[in-house]
């Protein structure tokens, strides 16, 4: 059995030096939690990773609606080899032009191009995509469905605005969007803007 003077010792030690040895478990106090406190945030590496993905999935719904805006530029502006760049050669639709059909390929869509038809009927042409909803099927596939408001100014110089709700999928092929199936519908009457109806 130790001595006492050497559990003195012992005991200094401990609390390096001092003469009064370390209180008991029992002795230190109990912290509770205080009401209205809620638990600790979570760590910021949880809240980076978080950050990351949503700022991921914004930046690819954006590159999405680029590209719609630059197929409809191409339609506008009848540029047929942009317009081919950005489709898919086997590309599907349905669109009034084809009665209810479904349609392949760039074959039918190649003859509105040929034959100028926008940039032969209209002096000027301007495209808004009005409420685009992307929906991301996953990293190389996205919907996104829209409302296309086009206003243009005929041959004679009057003003027609023509709406269009339209419904495009993109599919990403080595590292490019490229649209590969749409469905136009045109229910809103157009409207001619009459400048004698304004006087």
């Amino acid at each position: 059995i130790p001595s006492s003077s050497s559990s003195q010792k012992n005991i200094e030690s401990f609390v390096g030096g001092g003469t009064t040895p370390p209180p008991s478990p029992a002795s230190f106090p109990v912290t509770k939690p205080q009401p209205g406190f809620s638990s600790p945030p979570a760590s910021k590496s949880t809240l980076s990773l978080g950050a990351v993905l949503m700022q991921g999935a914004q930046a690819r719904k954006q590159e999405v609606i680029k590209m719609t805006e630059q197929l409809i530029e191409a339609i506008n502006t009848g540029d047929f080899e942009a317009y081919t760049k950005i489709c898919d050669p086997h590309l599907t639709a349905f669109e009034p032009e084809a009665l209810g059909n479904l349609v392949e390929g760039m074959d039918f869509h190649k003859f509105y191009f040929d034959n100028n038809v926008i940039v032969k009927n209209c002096k000027a042409v301007n495209t808004t995509i009005l409420n685009p909803n992307v929906h991301l099927l996953g990293e190389d596939a996205a919907c996104i469905a829209y409302v296309r408001l086009t206003q243009y100014m005929d041959k004679q110089g009057v003003a027609h605005s023509l709406q269009c709700e339209e419904t495009r999928v993109w599919h990403k092929r080595d590292n490019k969007w490229q649209n590969v199936h749409f469905h136009r519908s045109t229910n809103s009457p157009s409207y001619t803007f009459a400048p004698s109806a304004h006087k």
